[in-house]
C-alpha cells in the first residue's frame, strides 16, 4: 500500500510546511501546526456551486440595490447584536465555552421564526446531538406542535446539502462547524481544511440560494474560535458568547458584522426556562449600589452603542511582608499597576507595602480606558476609608502625567446619566464643553485636582 503523505498547516494563517516547527515563520505564533494527511483537492465546481447556474459580470448600474429587508428574531438583545435583525442570505458564526447556552440561543430563536410565519422552514442540524436530544430541548424551551421545525443528525456534507435541497428551509443551523466533514477531503472532521472547507461550502449556498445560515463553533483553551483564522474572515457576522458557566449572566458580544455596528452587546440571563433578556442590564450590574461602603464607585462605558452603568469595586490592605499584590478581576492587571504609579506620583502616598485588588462587579469586562479614573477614584476610596456617593459617575482616561483625558460619544452617555436620575459626573473638562448639562458636574484636567475630595 503506497504510503500517505502528510503537510503541516498552521490553525492561525494557514501557512504549510512539510514537517512540524515550533514557531510560524508567517504569522509568528508558537505551536500551532496540526499534521493533516494530502488527499486529492477538491475541485471548485462541486457540491452547492455546482447545482447553481453560472452568473455573468454586471455593470454597476444594472444591478439593484434593494434596501435590506431584515428579519426579527424574536428576541431584542439578539436583534441588537445583528444590527437590527437577520439579513436575507448572511452567514453568522456563533462561538463560546461548552454549556454556555449556543445551541439553546439558536433553538429558541429557529422556534421562534418557524412560528412566525408558515412560509419559514427552518432546518436544525447537528452533528454532536441525536435528533431525540434536540426535539427533547425544545419541548423544554415551549417549542411544540410545529409543522416547520426539521431536525436532522448528520455530519456528513454531501448528505445535508441533499436535504437541504429537498426542505428548502429559509433559516439554517449546523451545529457544530468542527464536527461536519466534506468527503472530498481526507482529513478528520474539525481539522483546518475541513473547517474551511465546509464553510466555504455553506458560504456559497447561504449566498446563491439566499438561506440564512448559522454555524455553532467550538473555541480553543486560548478562547478564540477553533480553526483558521480566514474562517471568521469568510462570514459575515461573528458573535462570542461570553460569561461565568457557574454564574447566571450571559454576554452576547458581537466581534464582526458586515450589515450593523460591531461590538455591540446583549445580556441575557440564564434560567430553568432558558436564556432570558435583561431589560435593564444597568440595574443588573449595580445591584444593591445603594447601600455605601468604601472602594465603591460608578462608572459609564459604551458596549456598541449602549450605555452601561457598571461598579468598580476596590479594596487596599495593608501587606506585612513587604510582597504587594496586584490583582484584577474584569480588567487589566497591567493597566492597573499603572494607574497605582499615577496615583502614588500625584497623591504622594506610598502603596509599595499594601495589596490592591479591584474588581468590576457583575463579572463584567472592561476593555476601553474611560474607566480609568473610576478605578483611580475606588482604590483612594479605599485606601482613606472614604465612602463615594453611589449616585456619582465617574468618566474619563487618566495618562501618566496624571491628566484626565476626554472620552468618545460623551453625548450618548450623559443622556443616560440624566434620564436615570443620578446626580453628578466627575469628568475631564473637555468632554463637558459646548454640551447642556442638567446635572451636578465637575471638571478637572488632573487627579491632582481630586485631593480635596479624600481630605
Amino acid at each position: 500500500m503506497a504510503k500517505k503523505s502528510s503537510v503541516f498547516i498552521c490553525g492561525n494563517c494557514t501557512y504549510q510546511t512539510s514537517q512540524w516547527i515550533g514557531k510560524c515563520p508567517e504569522c509568528e505564533e508558537w505551536n500551532t501546526f496540526e499534521e493533516q494527511l494530502q488527499g486529492k483537492t477538491p475541485t471548485s465546481n462541486h457540491l452547492a456551486i455546482k447545482q447553481l447556474e453560472k452568473e455573468r459580470p454586471k455593470l454597476l448600474d444594472e444591478i439593484d440595490i434593494n434596501q435590506e429587508i431584515r428579519t426579527s428574531t424574536g428576541i431584542n438583545e439578539f436583534d441588537r447584536v445583528l444590527g437590527g435583525g437577520l439579513v436575507k442570505g448572511s452567514l453568522i458564526l456563533v462561538g463560546g465555552e461548552p454549556g454556555i447556552g449556543k445551541s439553546t440561543l439558536l433553538t429558541k430563536v429557529l422556534g421562534n421564526l418557524s412560528q412566525r410565519d408558515v412560509e419559514n422552514r427552518v432546518l436544525y442540524i447537528s452533528g454532536e446531538e441525536s435528533t431525540s436530544q434536540i426535539a427533547s430541548r425544545m419541548r423544554r424551551l415551549g417549542i411544540e406542535n410545529n409543522q416547520n421545525m426539521f431536525i436532522y443528525h448528520e455530519k456528513d456534507l454531501e448528505n445535508i446539502f441533499a436535504e437541504i435541497k429537498i426542505i428548502k428551509p429559509k433559516f439554517l443551523v449546523v451545529d457544530s462547524i468542527q464536527t461536519t466533514l466534506s468527503p472530498e477531503l481526507q482529513s478528520a472532521p474539525g481539522t483546518i481544511s475541513q473547517v474551511r472547507e465546509v464553510t466555504f461550502e455553506i458560504m456559497n449556498l447561504s449566498k446563491n440560494q439566499g438561506i440564512t445560515s448559522f454555524i455553532i463553533g467550538h473555541i480553543t483553551k486560548e478562547g478564540a474560535i477553533a480553526g483558521p483564522k480566514i474562517l471568521e474572515h469568510m462570514v459575515d457576522t461573528v458573535i462570542y458568547f461570553e460569561g461565568d458557566q457557574n454564574g447566571y449572566y450571559r454576554l452576547l458580544r458581537g466581534i464582526k458584522n458586515r450589515f450593523g455596528d460591531s461590538n455591540e452587546v446583549g445580556i441575557f440571563e440564564m434560567t430553568g426556562a432558558g436564556l432570558m433578556e435583561v431589560s435593564n442590564p444597568s440595574e443588573y450590574f449595580l445591584d444593591d449600589h445603594e447601600n455605601e461602603g468604601h472602594g465603591r464607585c460608578t462608572t459609564c462605558i459604551l458596549e456598541g452603542t449602549r450605555p452601561l452603568f457598571v461598579e468598580i469595586q476596590a479594596l487596599v490592605v495593608e501587606n506585612k511582608f513587604g510582597n504587594s499584590r496586584r490583582t484584577t478581576q474584569g480588567f487589566d492587571n497591567n493597566r492597573l499597576s499603572m494607574l497605582i504609579a499615577v496615583i502614588e506620583k500625584y497623591f504622594g502616598i506610598s502603596l509599595s507595602f499594601f495589596d490592591v485588588y479591584v474588581n468590576v462587579a457583575g463579572g463584567m469586562k472592561l476593555l476601553s480606558r474611560e474607566s480609568d479614573l473610576c478605578i483611580i477614584a475606588a482604590v483612594l476610596s479605599s485606601y482613606f476609608n472614604k465612602s463615594l456617593d453611589s449616585r456619582t459617575v465617574w468618566i474619563g482616561e487618566v495618562g501618566l502625567t496624571g491628566e484626565v483625558r476626554s472620552t468618545p460619544r460623551m453625548d450618548i452617555r450623559l443622556r443616560s446619566i440624566q434620564q436615570l436620575s443620578y446626580k453628578k459626573i466627575i469628568t475631564s473638562k473637555k468632554n463637558l464643553e459646548s454640551k447642556e448639562i442638567l446635572v451636578n458636574n465637575l471638571a478637572v484636567n488632573n487627579i491632582s485636582e481630586l485631593k480635596n475630595i479624600f481630605d
